[in-house]
């Protein structure tokens, strides 16, 4: 597995059929994540994995931070094959595939037993029949997390209340349309926009992670954190289609036994970040608060009713993955 960066993306696109690489297929892999993000190192251990059982059939070369193609052009340039392979979140398709962004379903998804058991799951193939309908074959999935953290700054947002008027970061159609029933403006852009987009004022919150609060530093932009199970998050492996029937069914195997691996991996590095995560921003100096069950009710009661009318319109078949997804809940 290599790791390429900026001053060596233009040559490899160049050169992705040169002899150097003739006797390994090339699987040039992009990524929005920074190296210190807890999804990147799966993906870099996933690629390794997908090296070693493919017995070098598959070279997968690792482009993060937007260094090879942006968050915003990654499924594009992998629908046509200007690249084999990128890792996108769940947001980039809110308007392509919105059903993909199911998990931004206001407080729902925080049962970590439809993570533990995601991989392989009915709901999974469900939405990998809709990604191969858009052109690209999912290869893994990876959970990042299921506790997130409302940033602000000289307040919490803990009610309902707080959101009046202020201009924060959005996500999808229908999380936005939550997010609005609030009384918030949203301004959907991907995770690496949000810190200079709070540092210069064009958004004045944000919705992440917490972990990647801590590894995208918004800390030094902001100094109240909310710790809210609001949304969950998850980022997808896929690879162009072409070169997928191009590989043997081998390397088709590797993929796949590389998938379930990192699935599992992923889950276990979220629950780590999770418990650690707010500990790790109180000691920047900034300002943490968990909320309560009260607190998180307040909140659902009046973001789930319009994500709901949002999402429900956008994709009639959003029922059916709902119901699939009940199948994972309580499964140990």
């Amino acid at each position: 597995m290599k790791h390429l960066f900026p001053a060596l993306a233009a040559a490899t696109f160049a050169l992705s059929g040169s002899a150097a690489l003739a006797e390994a297929k090339a699987m040039r892999c992009s990524h929005q994540l920074p190296p210190a993000h807890a999804v990147a190192q799966v993906i870099d251990r996933w690629a390794e994995e997908v090296e070693s059982q493919s017995n070098g059939e598959i070279d997968v070369q690792i482009f993060g931070a937007n260094s090879l193609v942006g968050a915003k052009e990654n499924i594009t340039a992998t629908a046509k094959g200007d690249i084999e392979c990128a890792f996108s979140v769940q947001f980039q398709w809110g308007r392509t595939l919105p059903i993909m962004t199911v998990t931004t379903r206001p407080f729902a998804f925080a049962d970590m037993n439809i993570w533990r058991n995601w991989d392989g799951s009915e709901a999974a193939n469900f939405l990998e029949g809709k990604l191969r309908a858009k052109g690209v074959e999912n290869v893994v999935w990876l959970f990042q997390t299921s506790d997130s953290v409302f940033t602000s700054n000289g307040k919490y947002l803990k009610s309902p209340e707080d959101f009046a008027g202020i201009k924060m970061r959005g996500l999808v159609p229908a999380f936005n349309s939550a997010i609005e029933a609030l009384g918030a403006s949203p301004v959907s852009m991907s995770g690496g926009e949000v810190y200079q987009a709070l540092a210069t004022g064009v958004i004045d919150a944000a919705l992440t992670g917490t972990d990647a609060a801590v590894s995208r530093k918004y800390f030094e932009v902001q100094d109240h954190f909310a710790v809210v199970p609001v949304i969950s998050v998850y980022f997808h492996g896929y690879v162009n289609p072409k070169f997928y029937a191009s590989l043997s069914d081998e390397a088709k195997a590797a993929l796949d036994a590389a998938g379930a691996k990192a699935a599992v991996w992923a889950v276990e590095e979220a629950e780590k970040a999770a418990a650690a995560a707010p500990a790790a921003l109180a000691e920047k100096g900034v300002n943490v608060h968990k909320l309560t069950p009260e607190e998180n009710a307040a909140l659902e009661a009046v973001m789930q009713p319009a994500f709901d009318a949002k999402f429900s319109s956008d994709d009639p078949e959003s029922q059916k993955l709902l119901n699939l997804i009940d199948q994972l809940r309580g499964q140990g």
